[in-house]
């Protein structure tokens, strides 16, 4: 118990006995001690007034002594801190409104019920936003676009972010994306990407472009060659090597033009959201095992399907997908070693793996590892046949078709590369 309450009972207990004793004296102590009752009620009904009067006109600080000082003196620091801590969160909100203003990006603050409760200049701009007028208003009303108020409404895909049209300008392209905070609140942002979505299209169609250019001549070079390699004049001893090396080249380079242009073509599509083609998986996983034991008698092969699972998709994709995981496994696994390949449904999700024991791939490869051209070993990697574009296939094919690819891998020990679907 605290000192003052101890000091407010010796007070209370003193006044009773004295006011005790004087009833005593006079013959009048049931009337002295109900006297003593309403004084000390009238006394707290008093300094109740007084509190409630402190409160709703914030008055001077009453004075008083006893419990009531104490108590009075409590609410008042209590008060100062509250208003202390009001200005600085008063602070830091005109400091986080003052910094969103300057934003490029359209920041636009939302309730639980995704009713805009403030935005800066840039969303005037961006979102063609109005004010005061479309405050309090949901904003999918003013972004009308099924995509955004699916995206909206799922909660796991806020970190993917979307990317749409701005609602008031057709030629811009804004990436959206959500942040929840404070429990029950959300920040949107929308950044205008259109230059770098401008840049980036230029870049597929320049590949695309150039691709299909170099075919045509490609062509030609590899009839003259197999025509020269045919010919009994020409195809003299001292010809047959230079003769080979070209039509390996001319062929390296044609699988590297096939490999971009099925790549630009995966670039252009979205993930498909609606495929309704059942396909079985265990036939094409088949049909590359069967090729890989064709193509490799160095490799022991194992293969564990599950006959019954389907999937829906692009069966030409999933193919190029699967057979560039599994010949890249045979690629940079050494003769003698091992290579497992796997379909299978695990709780939900779909797999397909390719375990390998070949060289591994170090952790600092890992993350770009899926880029086009980008290669571990560049001289190994030439030396092996590969493109440099089969890993960047997969990744793409596996997206389109809403999954998603993860590598596991040790130095010296060996790979595993797991494609995962959710359908």
């Amino acid at each position: 118990m605290s000192p003052i309450w101890l000091q407010e009972f010796w007070r209370l207990f003193i006044f009773i006995l004295s006011m005790s004793f004087i009833g005593f004296l006079i013959g009048q102590t049931l009337l002295l001690l109900l006297i003593t009752t309403i004084i000390y009620i009238v006394w707290h009904l008093y300094n109740i007034y007084r509190l409630e009067n402190w409160f709703l006109k914030n008055n001077q600080l009453p004075e008083a002594a006893g419990i009531w000082g104490e108590i009075f003196y409590q609410l008042y620091r209590r008060q100062q801190r509250h208003r202390k801590r009001k200005r600085r969160l008063s602070l830091i909100l005109k400091r986080f409104r003052r910094s969103t203003a300057a934003m490029p990006d359209a920041a636009v603050v939302l309730d639980n019920k995704f009713e805009i409760e403030w935005f800066n200049i840039a969303a005037k701009k961006l979102l063609g936003l109005k004010s005061p007028q479309d405050r309090g208003k949901l904003i999918t009303n003013l972004i009308r676009n099924p995509a955004f108020a699916t995206y909206i409404k799922i909660i796991d895909d806020y970190e993917k972010g979307i990317k749409l049209v701005a609602p008031n300008n057709p030629q811009m392209i804004l990436n959206f994306c959500m942040i929840p905070y404070a429990g029950n609140q959300y920040l949107l942002i929308a950044h205008d990407i259109s230059q770098l979505h401008n840049l980036e299209q230029i870049r597929r169609d320049f590949i695309a472009n150039i691709s299909h250019e170099l075919r045509t001549p490609l062509t030609v070079i590899q009839g003259f060659i197999e025509t020269m390699r045919d010919n009994e004049d020409v195809a003299m001893k001292q010809w047959q090597r230079p003769l080979l090396l070209m039509d390996q080249q001319s062929n390296r380079m044609r699988n590297i033009i096939e490999d971009l242009l099925f790549l630009s073509r995966l670039e252009c599509e979205g993930v498909q959201k609606n495929i309704e083609k059942s396909i079985n998986i265990a036939e094409i996983v088949t049909s590359i095992y069967e090729e890989a034991q064709l193509l490799s008698t160095e490799h022991n092969f194992t293969l564990e399907v599950d006959k019954n699972l389907t999937l829906n998709g692009h069966a030409k994709e999933l193919r190029s997908a699967f057979s560039n995981l599994v010949f890249n496994a045979i690629r940079y696994t050494p003769a003698g070693g091992e290579i497992k390949i796997r379909w299978y449904q695990d709780m939900e999700v779909k797999h397909f793996a390719v375990h390998d024991t070949g060289e591994g791939i170090a952790p600092e490869h890992l993350p770009r590892i899926t880029e086009r051209f980008y290669r571990v070993d560049v001289g190994r990697s030439r030396d092996k046949g590969g493109t440099g574009l089969g890993l960047a296939i997969v990744k793409h094919v596996v997206n389109h078709h809403n999954g998603k690819l993860r590598i596991e891998s040790i130095v010296e020990k060996g790979s595993v590369f797991y494609c995962d679907f959710s359908w």
